[in-house]
């Protein structure tokens, strides 16, 4: 009886695992795999080293100078208290372009590379912006079928824009829910192919006439870019933001089977050098007497649009609705790279906060508590 109740198992198990691969769902068991395997709930900061990935390689390092109050000021109580129960890992403020405060919990430190999630797509697009500098890509009106011809055939597919795919404003047929398996989050984030994840998705409305927010959306900006260089898109990264701000370390940004980079998300790095991304939007695209990138490609990055209500710009998340105006880069689980324009700061926070407290515009409203408890204490 037993036998036959196993071999009824084995043959039960054998035939899901094969509807799986039929139907497209074989990432499920890379999913389990690094996730319930590993004692987690789903994907982490950690996640980086189980994935493949593309070098972003630093040049000379340039570390930050500490300002002479470096460290000599504690965070307030109530700040502190929010972080631990946050599960933070890391928070960083950088005034006048100089280190104030640095602190890490739970092990990380100034040496510890974390997952930005989707804080990578704001990179995605000021590399699609150098792109533009450099003439390799025409400009963000430029069609996408400019790219891949085949989507002048696909409704609405010869009417997108690389700007309706930085502004959120793309209208793919793609729910982004980050805790259900079956749809293309996961898909993307656990597959092995990312052409196959958001390739030919269609459409569920027009592009440009409404905003919602879409991994596939700078996917499909990141395989644009790909499309326009002679090497890889973290190659392209470390030539122009990486080598010339002087990081302290290596970045590494994960990719699928094929070698494509995940543009939507998982750029592997520490806080310190998250926070130099910060800066320069701050100094207007210079660093060290370079300019990186010009003050002309990062305002329109930060500047908002109409269908995202004054929330969004080109990969950027705005809030000139608060006290203290601040836009940021943001990414699951509360990653954040906050730019405080009139008060000179920078603030990084990384970690797995699964709270998800979301304004009207759907801005989470813990930025707006850092960015009021900074302001408050270190301005």
């Amino acid at each position: 009886m037993f036998k036959k109740i196993l071999k009824g198992l084995l043959v039960l198990i054998a035939a899901l695992i094969a509807l799986a691969y039929t139907f497209g769902y074989d990432y499920l068991f890379k999913g389990i795999r690094e996730t319930y395997l590993r004692g987690e709930g789903g994907s982490t900061i950690d996640d980086g080293s189980y994935f493949p990935s593309h070098v972003i390689a630093k040049g000379k390092v340039i570390p930050w100078e500490k300002d002479s109050l470096y460290n000599k000021k504690s965070l307030p109580k109530n700040l502190v208290e929010d972080l631990k129960s946050s599960n933070t890992s890391s928070f960083l403020i950088i005034k006048n372009g100089k280190l104030v405060h640095e602190e890490y919990w739970d092990g990380y430190s100034q040496n510890s590379k974390t997952n930005s999630f989707s804080m990578a797509k704001t990179v995605t697009v000021m590399l699609v912006a150098k792109a533009i500098e450099d003439q390799k890509i025409k400009s963000f009106n430029e069609p996408f079928s400019d790219f891949f011809e085949n989507y002048k055939n696909v409704t609405f597919g010869k009417d997108l824009t690389l700007a309706n795919l930085a502004e959120m404003e793309a209208g793919l047929n793609w729910n982004e829910n980050y805790n259900n398996p079956f749809l293309p989050n996961a898909k993307a984030y656990y597959g092995k192919s990312l052409e196959e994840a958001v390739f030919m998705r269609g459409f569920k409305a027009e592009p440009g006439t409404k905003f919602e927010y879409q991994s596939g959306a700078t996917q499909l900006l990141g395989f644009a870019l790909r499309k326009r260089l002679n090497k890889t898109i973290a190659e392209y990264a470390s030539e122009n933001f990486w080598q010339p701000l002087g990081m302290e370390q290596n970045a590494t940004w994960n990719t699928d089977d094929f070698k494509m980079e995940k543009t939507f998300c998982c750029i592997n790095s520490t806080s310190r050098d998250f926070a130099k991304l910060g800066q320069l939007f701050l100094n207007d695209g210079t660093f060290n007497g370079q300019q990186i990138i010009s003050a002309t490609s990062l305002a329109a990055i930060k500047t908002p649009t109409k269908l995202s209500r004054g929330a969004y710009g080109k990969g950027m998340w705005i809030n000139n609705d608060a006290a203290v105006k601040h836009y940021y880069f943001r990414g699951l689980y509360g990653q954040y790279i906050i730019m405080i324009p009139e008060k000179n700061m920078v603030i990084v926070r990384t970690g797995m906060d699964k709270r998800e407290t979301v304004d009207a515009k759907e801005r989470p409203s813990q930025v707006d508590f850092y960015v009021n408890e900074v302001v408050k204490n270190f301005d």
